[in-house]
């Protein structure tokens, strides 16, 4: 469905990101990866993306800097010649009441969960319109909708980038290029495992427990959502079934903001 299309997917070398980028490699998408991790594991995973037939490009920015963003949009217009499809994935957290939040860890998370997505956007979107067709997907959350205590930049930043998600949408209405927003709850990533296993640890509970009590919390299907499912869902997304869907913020969330 997207053979000739090219897909930069920022945060992409593991969890919800490196998910999206195989599900759009599958439809025949070239790729641009990008993130950190192990240089090894990450020219595994291009080679994996690869055995589909498309073209898989790294690029290494840290987007916690804007001269990066703009660059990895470069990059990818430069080497794969032209940016179709934008995924805003990258992402950090941190936990803490806000009397003892760091302001490095503000500022870092600000930076890498909402800014980048404005720097990479504001590049693509000229390459974009030269072709009049672009789908931006920006990997929000259930708390973009909503919040949880102790994640005061985290929240901050996906509640941003919806504001982003809706501006841009509506900027952009009339010329092929739609932008909307993907709100998962809990999905089964490093990130969130690490929340299950400093659970465990901290109240002393089986690792099962600390996970049943983690969705149970937030989630009423008491389950995760697979990071395939999310890759799904951006896949739909790029789709001409979707072409007049834009400004929308799409959960994922098993039933988290019904309640």
């Amino acid at each position: 469905m997207l053979k000739g299309r090219n897909a930069v997917v920022t945060g992409s070398t593991s969890g919800i990101g490196e998910g999206v980028a195989r599900a759009l490699a599958a439809q025949g998408a070239n790729i641009m990866l990008n993130g950190f991790g192990d240089a090894a594991a990450i020219e595994e995973l291009r080679v994996d993306l690869a055995a589909n037939g498309v073209q898989v490009l790294y690029n290494p920015g840290d987007l916690s800097k804007a001269e990066d963003c703009a660059a990895l949009i470069a990059d990818a217009e430069k080497r794969l010649g032209s940016v179709d499809v934008l995924v805003n994935n990258a992402g950090i957290q941190f936990v803490s009441p806000i009397e003892d939040f760091p302001v490095e860890k503000w500022n870092q998370i600000i930076a890498i969960n909402l800014s980048s997505a404005f720097h990479t956007i504001r590049a693509a979107v000229p390459v974009m319109r030269k072709r009049g067709w672009g789908r931006l997907i920006n990997m929000a959350s259930t708390h973009g909708l909503v919040a949880s205590t102790n994640k005061v930049a985290y929240v901050a930043a996906k509640h941003g980038i919806v504001g982003i998600t809706k501006v841009v949408a509506l900027e952009l209405a009339t010329t092929g290029i739609t932008c909307n927003a993907i709100c998962p709850g809990w999905v089964l990533t490093p990130l969130v495992q690490k929340q299950i296993d400093d659970r465990a640890a901290r109240e002393k509970i089986a690792q099962k427990v600390a996970e049943h009590n983690l969705l149970a919390e937030k989630q009423p299907s008491v389950r995760f959502t697979k990071v395939s499912d999310i890759g799904g869902l951006a896949v739909f997304l790029c789709s001409d079934a979707a072409q007049n869907i834009t400004g929308s913020m799409i959960p994922v969330d098993g039933g988290w903001t019904a309640q």
